[in-house]
C-alpha cells in the first residue's frame, strides 16, 4: 500500500472512532470495583483503636483508578434509631464522620442498594445519601439509576440493583419493566452499562441459579459488565454470553472471621482504545485485622475483552447525559455535542428511556418515554415523545398522553423502526383502575403527526415478545416536583 493512502486509511478511522465517541487517542481508563464495605460492629473499633485509614495499603492502587466504586452496607445515624425487626438480623448503624474515610481512602462512588441500606428506615437512607454527597462522593441508588460518568470520550452509565429483602422487607426484582427501563436508558447514553447488583447466598462460593439466570437477563437487556456482592466469599469472576460477571467480589472491609470471608476481590476492569479488559485484583485481611491488603501473587486471570458500544447519534447530533444534571428521583439532563463541542443542554426530566429511530423509514427521531402529571387521568404517568434533534436542541414533534391506554412502557421494533410496540394496564382512561394487574399489549405506526393503532395479529404478536418479562413488580411513579 502506497504511504499516501495508508495515511490517508489512518486518517479515516481515526476519524470515524472520534465520530462515534471512541478516541483511538485516548488514555487509559481504570476503573476498580471492591466487595462489602462495613463501617460499623467491630471495624467501628479497629477505627477508633488504629486511627488511621482502612486503606493506606492499598492508596497506590487507588490513587491511579479513575473511578473506584464500593458497596457500603449500613445507613448513618445510630444505634437506637434502627427499625424493629421480627428476626435476629444486625443492623449496621455508621457514625457520620467515619463516612469522610471514604473519600480520602479514594473511593468516588457508593452503592447503597443492599438490605441494609433501610435499617435506620427512610430518614437513615437519606442521611446517608446527603453524608455520601457532602464528602464529594457518589450515591448510587435503584432510583437515581443510571448514574452516569464521563471520562475523556467514555460516558460509564451504572445501574444499582438490590434482589436481597432487607429489615423492611424492601428490594428489586428480575426480570422487571422498570429495571428493564433503566437499562435501556443505559445502553442508549453510555458506551459502557455496568450493573452493581446484591444478591446471592450468604458464604456459597459459587453462584445459584438465580445469579446465573438474572445475569443472564441482565446482560440481554443491555448490561456490559456485572459486579455482584452479598455471598461475603468470591464466587469467580466468569464471562456469560460474551460479558463478565463478577458474581461475588466477597468481602472488602468487614468484619466477619471465617478464612473465606477474610479474603476479597477488586474488579480491575481498564478501557483501552474502546476496549474493555478486566481482571481480579486478590485482597485478604490480616489476622486481628479487618482492613484490607493486596496479595500480589494471587490475581485472577483476565477476562475475554468486550468492545465498548458506540456512542448515539441522532441526526449529526451526539447525545450524552450531562454529569449533575441528575438526581435521587432520577432526572437526567441530556447534552447535544457536536465537533466536540456542548451545543445545547436540556432541562433535568424524569425520563424512563430513550431510544432512536426512524420512525417514518427516513428521518431520524429520538423517541422518549418521560414521567408527567397529565389532567387526562390526574396522575404522574409514563408519556411518550417525539423529538426532533437539531443543532439548536430539542424539537418536539408529539406529546402523547398514553397512546390508547394507560401506559406501562414502550418500545421499537428493533427490526423496523417504524412500529411501536406499548404494553398498558388493562384499565382505561374512562374507567380508571390504577392498580389493575391485567396488562394489553397493541402495536402503532407513526403517522406523522402521531401513533395509530396497527391491527395486525402477527404485529401484535411480535410485540407481546417484547414484553415476555415475567411477574413485573409495580412501583409508584416519580412524586411531583
Amino acid at each position: 500500500m502506497a504511504p499516501r493512502y495508508a495515511l490517508i486509511l489512518v486518517s479515516l478511522l481515526s476519524w470515524l472512532l472520534w465520530s462515534h465517541g471512541v478516541s483511538a487517542e485516548q488514555r487509559e481508563i481504570r476503573l476498580l470495583f471492591t466487595g462489602d464495605v462495613l463501617l460499623s460492629r467491630n471495624v467501628q473499633l479497629e477505627l477508633k483503636q488504629r486511627g488511621t485509614s482502612p486503606w493506606t495499603d492499598l492508596s497506590g492502587v487507588f490513587g491511579q483508578a479513575d473511578l473506584v466504586v464500593g458497596n457500603l452496607e449500613g445507613a448513618v445515624g445510630e444505634p437506637a434509631d434502627c427499625l424493629p425487626s421480627t428476626k435476629t438480623p444486625p443492623c449496621f448503624s455508621i457514625p457520620e464522620h467515619f463516612v469522610s474515610l471514604l473519600a480520602s481512602g479514594g473511593f468516588k462512588a457508593l452503592s447503597i442498594e443492599n438490605n441494609h441500606n433501610l435499617d435506620l428506615g427512610e430518614s437513615g437512607r437519606a442521611a446517608t445519601i446527603e453524608a455520601l454527597k457532602g464528602v464529594g462522593l457518589v450515591p448510587l441508588s435503584y432510583d437515581s439509576s443510571p448514574g452516569f460518568f464521563h471520562f475523556d470520550r467514555a460516558t460509564i452509565g451504572i445501574v444499582a440493583v438490590n434482589l436481597v429483602p432487607g429489615r423492611d422487607g424492601g428490594h428489586q426484582s428480575i426480570p422487571s419493566i422498570e429495571l428493564q427501563q433503566k437499562l435501556r436508558l443505559a445502553k442508549n447514553l453510555a458506551n459502557l452499562v455496568v450493573v452493581t447488583v446484591h444478591w446471592g447466598s450468604e458464604l456459597l462460593d459459587w453462584p445459584n441459579r438465580n445469579q446465573r439466570e438474572g445475569a443472564e437477563w441482565l446482560i440481554s437487556q443491555g448490561a456490559d459488565l456485572i459486579i455482584g456482592h452479598h455471598p461475603h466469599v468470591v464466587q469467580p469472576p466468569e464471562m456469560i454470553a460474551g460479558k463478565p460477571v463478577f458474581f461475588s467480589l466477597g468481602n472488602h472491609l468487614f468484619d466477619q472471621k471465617y478464612l473465606a470471608t477474610k479474603e476479597g476481590l477488586i474488579a480491575d476492569c481498564r478501557i483501552n482504545g474502546g476496549i474493555l479488559r478486566c481482571t481480579g485484583i486478590a485482597t485478604q485481611t490480616a489476622k486481628n485485622s479487618f482492613f484490607p491488603q493486596i496479595v500480589d501473587s494471587a490475581q485472577h486471570k483476565l477476562l475475554q475483552p468486550i468492545r465498548l458500544r458506540v456512542s448515539t447519534h441522532v441526526s449529526g447530533v451526539l447525545l450524552r447525559p450531562a454529569i449533575g444534571g441528575g438526581g435521587e428521583k432520577g432526572e437526567i439532563s441530556l447534552e447535544g455535542i457536536v465537533d466536540g463541542k456542548q451545543l445545547w443542554q436540556t432541562r433535568s426530566n424524569s425520563l424512563a428511556s430513550i431510544t432512536p429511530a426512524r420512525l417514518d423509514g427516513k428521518n431520524e427521531y429520538l423517541f422518549t418515554l418521560e414521567w408527567h402529571y397529565s389532567p387526562i387521568d390526574g396522575e404522574i404517568g409514563l408519556r411518550p415523545y417525539v423529538y426532533s434533534v437539531t443543532p439548536q436542541g430539542l424539537v418536539a414533534r408529539w406529546r402523547g398522553s398514553a397512546l390508547a391506554w394507560p401506559l406501562l412502557d414502550a418500545v421499537i421494533l428493533p427490526d423496523d423502526e417504524r412500529i411501536l410496540c406499548g404494553l398498558h394496564r388493562g384499565d382505561s382512561f374512562i374507567d380508571l383502575k390504577p392498580d389493575s394487574k391485567v396488562v394489553r399489549v397493541a402495536a402503532y405506526r407513526w403517522n406523522g403527526f402521531g401513533f395509530s393503532g396497527v391491527d395486525d395479529p402477527e404485529t401484535t404478536e411480535t410485540c407481546r415478545k417484547c414484553f415476555e418479562i415475567g411477574n413485573n413488580e409495580r412501583r409508584p411513579p416519580p412524586q411531583a416536583h
